[in-house]
């Protein structure tokens, strides 16, 4: 009976260690989208600024954030949001979509852009967080 005991313990420990640990991310992915916000809004009210909006992004077809006005390349590129995607995307945008609108020269920091992911991810395409 001790034995089930120590083994419940130590699941419900390690869930609350892994499920504090994304908030902790999602957290920081806060602090680094202030770098996003002079182009970008996600949540509730986002709206397109010179960017799109970012609600819903994963799993979001590339270039079709309604009533953005997107390039070419952006709207041609076959990308659907993901983790995979996202991260390769953000640390040179240029270099992932050459023709793209977007100067911004990337974030190189992987725990940055990790953390990125894990706050702009949350949030469904109602700017709800899921």
């Amino acid at each position: 009976m001790k034995a089930h005991i120590a083994v419940a313990a130590l699941v419900a420990a390690a869930w609350t260690v892994t499920g504090a640990a994304r908030a902790q991310d999602a957290a920081a992915g806060e602090q680094v989208f202030k770098r996003c916000v002079p182009c970008h809004s996600i949540g509730e009210g986002a709206k397109n600024k010179v960017g799109p909006e970012l609600n819903g992004l994963d799993g979001r077809h590339s270039g079709t954030a309604p009533a953005f006005s997107y390039s070419d390349a952006n709207k041609n590129s076959g990308i659907v949001w993901n983790k995979a995607n996202f991260e390769k995307y953000i640390a040179d945008p240029r270099a992932m979509i050459p023709g793209t609108k977007m100067i911004f020269p990337g974030i190189k920091n992987p725990k940055d852009v990790e953390n990125l992911w894990a706050y702009v991810s949350q949030f469904g395409p109602d700017g709800k967080k899921k």
